[in-house]
Parts: structure tokens; sequence; C-alpha cells
């Protein structure tokens, strides 16, 4: 998985009048959990811009200005109620011996024949929870809909895989086709090619005759 560098600067002092202070200078501050002991550092807003503001996801990196490096995944985050800027982060130290539990975004690939015959298709899920090793963390989780036809579901129990566990029911739907009062049965077209295709085999047969 892809890492977003977050440079910052360990808090000396974590009371409420220093963090007033650093968001007022444009900083967010920030914990970092999973270690011995947390880590208490801020950032530049900005610096979070590719990390949040984004349907991907990526782990982090965050250095600190003692020379400190921690590999991380964002954990929580609070947003500004009215102005939505960013409040406060926690992250997660990562280990590469220890899972890490992440929200992996869903991509789809190919195209539907039910939509194609007017079905309307369902993203139900976008992100899937899933927990792996650092290593084994994927970019995305890509899921092929070219045989999706009317009145099917692709569930999480059809991608399951060895790299990592899904934190869904095995049931969960995640992409589907429902019919539409526009839309045509899909075996009533596949017929209707079956039948064009005979009837094209049988052309040159007839002109050979006469």
């Amino acid at each position: 998985m892809k890492s977003i560098t977050i440079k910052g600067s360990q808090r000396e002092s974590v009371g409420k009048a220093s963090t007033k202070a650093l968001r007022n200078a444009g900083k967010v501050p920030c914990v970092l959990y999973g270690g011995d002991k947390p880590v208490h550092f801020s950032a530049d807003e900005i610096a979070f811009k590719d990390l949040v503001y984004t349907p991907n996801a990526y782990t982090a990196v965050i250095e600190l200005e003692d020379g400190q490096k921690f590999d991380a995944v964002l954990q929580d985050i609070q947003f500004h109620p009215v102005t939505d800027r960013i409040l406060h982060i926690d992250f997660y130290q990562l280990f590469e011996d220890k899972p890490v539990t992440m929200e992996i975004p869903v991509r789809l690939e190919g195209n539907s024949p039910g939509v194609r015959n007017g079905g309307r298709l369902l993203f139900r899920k976008r992100k899937l929870s899933i927990k792996a090793l650092p290593n084994l963390l994927p970019d995305f989780i890509t899921i092929d809909i070219s045989k999706l036809r009317i009145g099917q579901t692709i569930a999480v129990e059809s991608i399951l895989n060895d790299n990592y566990t899904f934190l869904h029911p095995d049931s969960t739907a995640i992409v589907q086709v429902k019919a539409s009062r526009t839309s045509v049965d899909d075996d009533i077209e596949e017929d209707e090619e079956g039948v064009e295709g005979e009837a094209a085999a049988e052309a040159p047969e007839a002109e050979a005759a006469e």
C-alpha cells in the first residue's frame, strides 16, 4: 500500500491552552498509539490533505523533527462541526508482525450485462473493512462485474482470499443489479442472439442452394 509522509513536531505540552494555540497556528494536534507509550505531536493542517481528503486508502509515515520515524495508519479524525477543519487525529503504529484493521476502497471493473439490459447497478459497499499484516494491505479491492446479470449480487463470500480477513458477514452485498421498468431479461437477450447467430449461419447455405 502507498504511504503519505507527515512531517511533524513532538508536543511538549498537551493541555487545552497549547492545543488551542496549535490550532490557531494552522496545526493539527495528533496522537500516535500502539507503541510502548503514546506519542503526542502536531503537523501543519495542509500536510494531511492527501491523506484525509481522498477516496483512496494510504498508510502514513510520521517523521518528527528529532529524527524519529513511525509507520502508522489513521485511526480516528475529528472535524469542527461548522468549519469542517481538522481538530484532532489519532494514528495507530504499524508493526510488521501485527495485523491491522483498515477500510479499503472497492473498484469495479468490466461492463455488467444486466446494466446493458437496463438494470440498475447498486453499489452497496464502496469500502470494505479488512484485517491484515501491513505488507499485505491492498490499495483497493477489485471486483469484476462483467458477468453480473439482472437479479444477481456479488457478496463478500465470493471474494474471500488468504491475504486478509473481511470484517463483514460473508453474505454482505457489495454490488448488485436490480430490474427496472425498462430492463430486458438477460435470458431473452441471449435467446435472441442465438437466433440471429443461427440465421446468419443459414444464410450462406441458402445462397449456395440458389
